[in-house]
């Protein structure tokens, strides 16, 4: 391995806690980290994504996105699907190897095994456990495909090693590659890419930096000066630049982390999307589409100018999601005579950038309990994790997308989504740990006990501390990782353990004392592996006296019976 690359893998290995793995795996989990980030842009535990042990069939790592979520679990594929009315999917293989160079062998090998792995029927060959959930998310996809909207999935395939340059015949292998599996006619597309040290290196370093994007805008003015705004450009932008220089990833794919901000993602074509995808249809209509739409709203951190083009850095849209979908759908209706409206603020001051969101999104139909993102409460937690606890029990709260991605001091599994600390407190505090499968209905359900302002913040970092400690027993394989579908039941379960089956006090000062009870325990790196290990018993009889139903652990976990069963168990 390059010194570079080692370097690399070091530094990855640290900030996502990842040290106590075996130079082989780490870079597995590093290459997985690489390569998914380059579909995904949220914040994911690489190491959950890497197969690992014997019998893989070649497959290192490997994701599946369902309509831009990576998942990796087939219970979760299945949910997804389940919930989902239309699906769009990708499935990327990671193959990694710390060797100097590309074997023929290698790509023939996975590409034959791949072969077997996809298709109906049984292996061949002897699988791992991963494997067979790996096809066993794969059939949840294939036994809905009338729910794909007009496409078959497409296989990415990724061979990482630390060359530096792939030969004339392993380019051709690869290729001989692609079209084997095209015969199968299970996929939309199959590309294999030899990933080199250079690839490798540029991935990483897009995986670690904040958005950013340069496109060209040569009708703009500049607005007037406002206090807490360094810069603001309003003007046209060409729709064709904007999708393939603002929205596309390096894979081809919509950018979906620039719309974080945004209280709502697409809402499909509903009429007001119809409406813009019928003035893209309209030749006529499609040239006054600067005047009939209302266009978009880019916030950045930092803003260049340089003659014509315009650089923006760590940015959001913060407005015109809706617009963005559709255009990039209909990409190909892009003429030069497209024009959309942009205007450019450029603030680092957050007072700033929280009023231009709520303003903005309030001017379409959205509820004030969707607003919630922008409260200040969320601000009020992002203070608390960082600044309420000492170092060695600081957590991040990530109030927005990779607002820690290039803090080579924070510890990655330290960071805690919204979406992370939404489930914790959902399983742990609100008793729903088996319906975080339908998160988003679940959402819907109890949205209004979730971030209320006079809450005290002690409750969300608990049950974020909790979840961070159950996390680093499985990474660090304290505690059998066949558990981890059942981790929210555990979640559960240790405050029914240490303090009762009551609600949380409603008093704020009571409330942070029966926290302060579980947190001993939690930051106690004995105290908290013994409990689990205790759990675990409990935990077994439910799943044994729920066995004869022949459900597979995976999907036991979402029913109610069981989190009944286990409650019953735990409270014995």
């Amino acid at each position: 391995m390059d010194l570079v690359i080692q370097g690399l893998v070091k530094e990855f290995q640290k900030v996502h806690n990842l040290g106590e793995l075996p130079p082989g795996e780490a870079f597995e989990a590093f290459a997985a980290y690489c390569v998914l980030n380059s579909y995904y842009e949220d914040e994911f535990n690489p190491d959950a994504f890497r197969t690992g042990g014997g019998n893989d069939l070649g497959i290192d790592a490997v994701g599946i996105l369902v309509n831009g979520e990576l998942l990796h679990d087939a219970a979760d594929v299945r949910q997804a699907v389940a919930d989902a009315r239309q699906l769009d999917i990708r499935i990327v293989v990671v193959q990694a190897k710390t060797t100097t160079g590309f074997e023929t062998k290698v790509v023939s090998d996975l590409a034959e095994n791949l072969r077997h792995v996809v298709q109906p029927g049984k292996v061949r060959y002897a699988a791992s456990e991963d494997v067979t959930n790996f096809r066993d998310g794969l059939q949840a996809i294939y036994d809905n495909i009338a729910k794909l909207s007009g496409a078959l999935p497409q296989l990415h395939m990724h061979y990482v090693t630390t060359g530096h340059q792939v030969a004339d015949m392993v380019a051709a292998k690869a290729r001989s590659a692609e079209d084997s599996l095209m015969e199968l006619g299970r996929f939309d597309a199959v590309l294999f890419q030899c990933v080199t040290s250079a690839d490798l290196r540029a991935l990483y370093r897009r995986a670690t930096t904040k958005a950013a994007a340069t496109f060209p805008m040569p009708k703009k003015v500049p607005l007037p000066k406002v206090p807490g705004v360094e810069q603001s450009l309003l003007g046209v932008v060409a729709a064709g630049d904007l999708v393939e220089c603002v929205l596309t990833d390096e894979t081809n794919r919509l950018r979906k982390a620039l719309f974080y901000e945004n209280v709502r993602d697409f809402q499909g074509y509903n009429e007001v999307n119809k409406q813009i995808r019928d003035t893209l249809l309209d030749p006529v209509r499609r040239e006054r589409f600067a005047v009939l739409n209302n266009g978009i709203t880019i916030v950045s951190r930092a803003l260049t100018v340089i003659g014509d083009e315009v650089h923006v850095d760590d940015f959001q849209i913060v407005n015109g999601c809706q617009t963005c979908h559709v255009l990039f759908d209909q990409r190909e209706l892009l003429t030069n005579a497209v024009q959309v409206s942009v205007r450019i603020v450029h603030s680092q001051d957050e007072d700033v950038i929280n009023g231009i969101v709520a303003a903005t999104n309030r001017q379409t139909v959205i509820s004030e309990e969707d607003l919630t993102v922008r409260e200040d409460f969320h601000r009020l937690l992002e203070d608390y994790f960082l600044h309420g606890k000492d170092e060695q029990r600081r957590l991040y709260y990530e109030r927005r997308t990779k607002q820690y991605s290039e803090r080579k001091d924070v510890e990655k599994t330290r960071v805690i989504t919204r979406a992370q600390l939404t489930r914790a407190y959902l399983a742990m505090f609100l008793d729903e740990p088996a319906k975080l499968g339908h998160y988003k209905a679940l959402v819907a359900a109890r949205g209004k006990e979730l971030f209320v302002e006079g809450q005290p913040p002690g409750l969300y970092y608990t049950a974020a501390a909790t979840s961070y400690r159950l996390e680093w027993l499985f990474r660090n394989r304290r505690i059998p990782t066949d558990w981890t579908p059942a981790r929210y039941h555990l979640l559960a379960a240790i405050k029914l353990r240490l303090i009762g089956t009551r609600p949380v006090s409603r008093s704020p000062r009571a409330a942070e004392q029966e926290c302060e009870k579980i947190l001993n325990i939690v930051w106690d790196a004995a105290a908290s592996e013994q409990l689990v290990l205790d759990l675990l018993h409990p935990l077994q009889r439910a799943v044994e006296a729920e066995r004869a139903s022949g459900v597979p652990l995976g999907e036991m976990v979402r029913t109610q019976r069981f989190a009944d069963r286990f409650r019953r168990e735990v409270t014995k």
